[in-house]
């Protein structure tokens, strides 16, 4: 056990070494490390710098980097905030994009890593609304008001909005991040999904000098 421990922790403090070699890079190189958008878009976050993750439920790459997403949110910088867009690149994808909008809608962004599961871990079809309901309702969540969300109007205007913010931005494989409405980068550009908090730190601290 002592000896598996062991291991472990050497993992994490080489981790922690790549993290840090990145964060400390003097320059991030433009088109190597992040794209500048041809055409900057507008912000929604306020006086927070935006940063945007294109996704879907149904990709194995983005339920990769969830959870190395989730513990960077946990201590992301002060005056950042992330926002959640799925992409619907497939019609099963536009399942999945009314699934995250009916999390956010009732304020159930806690499953997130419970949805990856089901459908990547348990083959779970949960792009189709039927077995989406009855997997909520195993949850605790109340089957009625998930029906009721997975429905109205406004999710399926974010579904319509989303997919039209994707081509906007020219996303083409997930996941991909934007960062102040104008850096982006992915997960290849990263090279690792380990790397791309340090990443997106960088990027943040660019944009902050920018602002000021």
């Amino acid at each position: 056990m002592k000896t598996m421990l062991w291991v472990v922790r050497g993992v994490a403090a080489l981790a922690l070494v790549s993290f840090g070699a990145l964060a400390t890079a003097a320059d991030l190189v433009e088109g190597k490390d992040y794209r500048r958008l041809d055409k900057p878009q507008p912000t929604e976050t306020g006086k927070k710098i935006e940063v945007i993750e294109f996704f879907s439920f149904s990709c194995p790459h983005c339920r990769d980097m969830e959870p190395i997403l989730s513990a960077w949110v946990k201590n992301m910088p002060a005056d950042a905030q992330l926002r959640r867009i799925p992409a619907q690149f497939s019609p099963q994808w536009v399942g999945t994009a009314k699934v995250w909008y009916t999390l956010e809608g009732l304020g159930e962004e806690k499953l997130v890593p419970g949805v990856f599961a089901a459908i990547h871990n348990q083959n779970l079809r949960l792009d189709q609304d039927k077995p989406f309901f009855d997997w909520m309702a195993t949850q605790g969540v109340d089957r009625k008001k998930v029906e009721d969300m997975y429905n109205s109007f406004a999710v399926n205007g974010k579904v319509a909005r989303a997919k039209t913010l994707v081509q906007t931005y020219g996303v083409q494989s997930v996941p991909t991040f934007v960062v102040d409405g104008k850096y982006t980068t992915d997960t290849g550009q990263a090279r690792r999904h380990e790397d791309v908090p340090a990443l997106l730190d960088k990027l943040i601290d660019k944009a902050r000098a920018e602002h000021k």
